[in-house]
């Protein structure tokens, strides 16, 4: 039996798997076919698929759905994209009582077999790591799969699957236009690609022009589709959720997860929990809502290398979001955390040089009082924090510069406060995933 490799040689691999092609994404199944059909088709192997598309609220809806299902006992594998601080986070195997992130050993050998099978042949890195996965998903028993869309869904490599047992759309909204369109209406034709013949789909929450292509499409395919608001719907009402659908009225408690869209979400997640699993407790559901995790989605971070580089009794919140709707959703959020204590809010942010940063901060204009910017140290794609900071400007938001996240902070503690300020870390998964590295305290 060979030993476990080390992380040098797993890391050295997954670098050589970036240069397979001259694109980071391009969005067609052909390549993707091909190397699973040498692998001999694991595709086709897999346990119940729940295939998840949508701009925000995809990992949120996930992390519920997973949950609530691992609440009922069901022993459930999940994948998604991209990870915060090591690649092992995007593929969990189901196991009783709850999963497990991929091991060394197991990734290393996948991946190094998906290696020898292609031979060097054009290939994205999103494509080939969905490859080895779905391999390392068929040979694990498991109830159920929640699969996770890369990008858009209908040139996705996960839209491979050609029977689902159930699919679910989050909340659609500008991103990614350079690939998916700069309307809604194509970026939500993109994600209807996942929608297949029989299959039933959750459909949360949309705009009227998002929920008309979707609508339209579920029925051109046979689709038959739930819909929020009109199908199923939430609330939270005396300290409580109330999620109501055919099925009647379930009293349960708030989510886990802060923040007024993960209502939405939650709502999502128990409409596909009652797809897959009709009869699944309310006891199921209760514990998942109570126990949900998912990292990086106003994640609070009370101890740890971050709480002791911050200011004294400083609040620190930690989010992934990095477009015009998560901006608007983290603002929301923010304003309600106000309302309840008041502090003064700073933002620490990074962005990607393809994201619309106004866009993002927009929201935040007469809410934060200041914004921090820093670059992105894990991505070659990231914006100059002068030209981040130059952003919160013109989106009406006070700006500096600093040279991290470590920084920031510092440069934060170094100031007098006259009550301990509130601080969201945000503008990328790239930066909550630094940040989360930087506090000791990676996903598990």
């Amino acid at each position: 039996m060979t030993a476990a490799p080390g992380a040098a040689p797993l890391d050295d691999l997954l670098a050589r798997l970036f240069l397979l092609h001259k694109k980071d994404i391009e969005l067609t199944l052909g390549r993707m076919e091909r190397l699973l059909a040498a692998l001999g088709s694991p595709e086709k192997r897999l346990p119940p698929i729940v295939h998840v598309a949508g701009t925000n609220g995809k990992g949120s809806t996930i992390a519920f759905l997973r949950a609530i299902l691992e609440a009922a006992g069901k022993r459930v594998h999940v994948y998604t994209s991209p990870h915060l601080v090591r690649f092992h986070e995007r593929i969990r195997l189901g196991a009783k009582g709850g999963g497990r992130l991929v091991d060394d050993e197991t990734l290393y050998a996948a991946l190094k077999t998906c290696e020898e099978v292609n031979d060097g042949q054009p290939i994205t890195f999103f494509e080939f790591t969905t490859a080895a996965a779905f391999s390392i998903f068929a040979q694990a028993p498991a109830d159920y799969l929640l699969l996770e869309v890369g990008l858009g869904g209908r040139g996705d490599a996960t839209n491979v699957i050609e029977r689902p047992a159930a699919c679910v759309i989050a909340s659609i909204s500008i991103d990614h236009p350079e690939f998916l369109g700069a309307t809604v209406e194509k970026i939500a034709w993109e994600k209807a690609g996942i929608l297949k013949r029989g299959t039933p789909a959750a459909i949360a929450a949309q705009t009227e022009r998002a929920l008309g292509v979707l609508l339209r499409e579920a029925a051109r395919v046979g689709a038959p589709a739930l819909v929020a608001e009109r199908d199923f719907s939430a609330r939270l009402e005396c300290g409580r959720l109330l999620y109501e659908d055919a099925g009647g009225l379930l009293d349960l408690p708030p989510p886990r997860l802060p923040g007024r869209h993960q209502v939405d979400n939650a709502a999502t997640a128990i409409a596909a929990a009652r797809l897959v699993e009709p009869h699944i407790p309310a006891r199921a559901i209760e514990r998942g809502l109570l126990e949900v995790e998912w990292p990086a989605r106003l994640q609070n971070v009370l101890k740890g290398r971050v709480a002791e580089l911050a200011p004294k009794d400083a609040e620190i919140w930690v989010d992934g979001g990095h477009n015009e709707d998560g901006g608007r959703v983290l603002a929301e959020a923010m304003a309600d955390f106000g309302e309840r204590a008041e502090r003064p809010l700073i933002l620490v942010c990074g962005t990607l040089t393809t994201k619309d940063t106004v866009g993002f901060l927009r929201a935040f204009k007469g809410l934060a009082q200041e914004v921090i910017a820093v670059p992105l140290r894990a991505d070659q794609y990231g914006k100059p924090a002068a030209e981040v900071a130059g952003a919160a400007r013109e989106a009406g938001i006070e700006a500096a510069s600093a040279g991290g996240v470590e920084d920031a902070l510092r440069y934060l503690r170094a100031r007098e406060w006259r009550v301990p300020p509130r601080i969201l870390i945000c503008g990328s998964l790239y930066l909550a995933g630094e940040t989360l590295a930087l506090n000791g305290t990676p996903p598990r």
